[in-house]
């Protein structure tokens, strides 16, 4: 997923170096969204492994 959000970064980027302002909008949404999805997702995986601790 980060690499996702990776990606619509650098398409934003590009689009708004060559002017296409609408898309690179509309790309930078999209990154920040799966990369808030992605800290949520690590965030709860971390305390999940935190909870449960080493496998015997």
């Amino acid at each position: 997923m980060l690499r996702w959000a990776l990606i619509f970064l650098v398409v934003a980027l590009i689009a708004g170096l060559l002017g296409f302002t609408s898309i690179a909008g509309g790309a930078m949404v999209i990154a920040k969204w799966l990369f808030y999805i992605f800290v949520i997702l690590f965030v709860v995986s971390l305390i999940m492994h935190l909870i449960r601790g080493r496998a015997p």
